[in-house]
Order: C-alpha cells, then structure tokens, then sequence
C-alpha cells in the first residue's frame, strides 16, 4: 500500500510540476515588453513549443505595448489570452514576423508550423502615432498631399526613410508551410494588416478588422493608405479563409501573382513591398488552391491581380458580402467591386488564360459593380449574385469579352432593392 500511495504522490508532483512548465509566459522574464515577450518565444522554442501572452502584463498594466518585431520561429504556437498588443510610437516594424525573413537576408529558408491563436477578446492595434504608414511606393507626409503619400511622423525628418515598406504590415510571414491564425481583431494597421508570401497549407479564421485609411493623431485626422485585410502574395498555396469581416480601407482579401520583371526587389530589401523577392519564378510563384468563405466588408471583397506570364488558379469563393456603412464612408466614393477578377498596372497584361478555374457563389453588393473582370480569364463561374448598387449591371468588363474563355454568369441579377 505504502509503494502504491507513493506512486500516486509522485504522479500528481509530475503532474502538477509538468502542467506549470508548459506555460511560459512573457510575465516570467524581465526588460521591456517586446524583450520579454520575446525571451518567452526564445525559451519555448527549446522546451514547450508555446508562449501565453496573458491580459495581465506585470508591469501593472492591461496590454503590451511593443517597439520592434515580434519574431517567430517554427514550431512554436503563441496564444494570446484576452490581451492587447500594441505598436508603440517609436516602432517602425512588423508585430509579428517569421524569423526566415527580414532586413538583409537574402536566402530565406523554408520553416514550419506556426500558430496565433486567440482566446476571448484579443486586439492588435497600429502605434498612436506611427512613424510610417502606406506601402513602398508612398512617400511620408504629414498631411494630406497630391501623389502617393501617406502619414508617417517620420515625415521630413533627416536620416528617416522617408517611403514606407514592408515593415507597416502588421503581421508578416513568408515561407511557412502550416500556419494558422484564428480570432483576433486587427486595429489601424500601417499597411496590409496580414501579409503572407510564398506560404503553404494555411488557415485563417474569425478575424475582424476595424481599419478605415483615416486615423485620429492628437485630434486631427489623417489619412492612411493601402489598407487591405489579407494579402495573399507570390506562390501562397493551400489556404483556407473563412468567417473574415470588419471595416477596411482597401481590399478585404487580395490574390497577388504579379510578374513585374525587370522592376522587381530581392529577398530582404527595405525599400520593397515585400519581404521576399518580387520575381516571379514561375509555376512556383503562381497563387492556388485558395478557399474563401463566409466575408463580409463595408468596401471591397476579394480582388485577384496577375500580370504577365504569372498565375492565379482554383480559387474558390463561397459568401462575400459588400455593404457600405454610413458611419465609416468607404473611400473613392464607394466599393468598386465586391470581386476583382484580373488588373492592368502591375506590369505587362495578364497572359490570357492565366487567370482560370476562380469559382464564385452567393456574393452581394452595393458598390459600383459586383464582378469586375479586367483581364482575359478562363474557365470561370460565379453564380447566385445580388447586386444592389447604381450599374446597369452586376458584372461589368473592362476588356473585350471576346478574350475571355468559358466564362459562366448563373443566376447573377441586379436589383434596385436594398
């Protein structure tokens, strides 16, 4: 009996013992909150594989206020518990980041199974007053300017970069095969609030934006550019997108395959739109296998841009929903589309047939036009439309319809009712 009672102490020890080594936590280490969330993922990264970032920083307040990059390893699963995550004004950097890519590398690495993963109320939220906000093509300014500016507190400052890049994306991740993202909310993001390049296998799920392009500074209101929700880029694989809704400043979800060769950057360049290089490789780099479901926007929805010999395919779209909110008027006078099949500007014209096999059902739209088709795509269906808004018509071409090859419109009507 005395060995059995033993033997029954010593398994809830190890069972006690076991359960408090498998929570680390920011709240366990010292320096700022950006050193100790960090040296929390550092030291999971050989032991549990897991980081809890709690409500309840131990510097006494409710939230984590950071002042670089958040950067994360493969394996390694980060829940974020109630808390808030800030941006700090002194920041110009990503919140989160795979640590395959960043400033300087130049031959990224492949890495696997990352998590984020919600639990209860959890908010990510842009600096106060951002050093830079816009893309690599937008020039900082502190107010409103002719040509492609965008707020930034850096604006005119000596030996401040005075363009944006890829750091004002608010979560960053590139070459990772098995990456998950679930219930978070996402708050005035400097650019593209979610930007993945050359990722696999990835599900995205229960994300909320409330990210007009106006922010409030100290009272006074300005403008900020390039604010998509999701950003598929070069080569992203096997995603699957469901239940994504919110206020946005440009495109709720966009396919990018874009073959601007000669005028691309190489991995790791600061003056780049992405992380990785903008070549396109070739079928490697085409964008496929995306599944989308169940969005909805008060601006554009789902926007799939190729150009040249580059390629987006199989994607499928089932519920998106545009619809206009009188508290937060969409920009440039209302959505243009709720699905953007094809583009010009991004280099040569997209190869016919390029874009092929997109399947869209159940879309609803207020905006300037449901289905918007500017490329010659292929083998394409989208059925059971509703389109609200002032066309004559719910899909609209910008390109002879000639080009295009077996095109499906089932079931897709226009209606003066709201």
């Amino acid at each position: 009996m005395k060995y059995i009672i033993t033997f029954v102490i010593t398994l809830q020890y190890l069972f006690v013992n076991a359960g408090t080594m498998q929570v680390i936590t920011p709240n366990d280490f010292t320096g700022s909150d950006i050193e100790r969330i960090q040296a929390a993922i550092n030291a999971a990264k050989t032991t549990t594989h897991k980081v809890v970032i709690p409500q309840r920083n131990s510097n006494g307040s409710n939230s984590w206020k950071i002042d670089r990059a958040i950067v994360l390893p493969g394996n390694m699963t980060v829940i974020l518990d109630n808390c808030v995550i800030q941006l700090s004004d002194s920041c110009r950097d990503n919140m989160f980041r795979s640590d395959n890519v960043g400033i300087g590398i130049t031959d990224p690495v492949w890495i696997y199974n990352i998590s984020i993963v919600g639990v209860g109320n959890v908010l990510l939220r842009g600096a106060d007053n951002p050093r830079s906000t816009g893309d690599a093509y937008r020039t900082l300014a502190l107010s409103p300017a002719k040509g492609r500016v965008s707020y930034g507190s850096d604006a005119g400052k000596e030996g401040r970069k005075q363009k944006g890049d890829w750091r004002n994306n608010l979560i960053q991740i590139a070459y990772v095969d098995v990456f998950t993202l679930k219930n978070i909310e996402i708050e005035h993001s400097h650019a593209w609030a979610i930007s993945f390049e050359r990722c696999r296998n990835a599900e995205l799920s229960d994300i909320r934006f409330n990210n007009p392009e106006t922010i409030i500074v100290n009272g006074v209101e300005k403008k900020v550019f390039n604010k998509d929700g999701i950003n598929l880029r070069h080569g992203c694989k096997y995603f699957r997108i469901n239940n994504i809704t919110g206020i946005n400043g440009d495109d709720l979800i966009a396919l990018s395959s874009l073959d601007a060769a000669p005028y691309y950057h190489t991995n790791g360049d600061i003056n780049s739109y992405q992380v990785t290089s903008t070549k396109w490789n070739g079928p490697e780099d085409d964008t496929e296998q995306i599944f989308i479901t169940n969005c909805q926007t008060n601006y554009t929805g789902v926007a799939i841009r190729a150009s040249d010999s580059a390629g987006i395919h199989n994607v499928y779209i089932n519920g998106v929903i545009t619809k206009a909110r009188p508290d937060t008027p969409a920009p440039y006078g209302g959505s243009p589309y709720t699905l953007l099949v094809g583009v010009g500007g991004y280099g040569k014209s997209s190869v016919p047939g390029k874009i092929n096999n997109i399947y869209a059902m159940n879309l609803v739209g207020d905006g300037k036009t449901l289905v918007l088709i500017e490329s010659p795509i292929a083998d394409c269906v989208f059925m059971n439309g509703i389109y609200t808004g002032q066309d004559s018509s719910a899909v609209k071409y910008t390109i002879d319809r000639a080009s295009t090859k077996a095109i499906q419109e089932i079931n897709v009507i226009k209606t003066g009712k709201d």
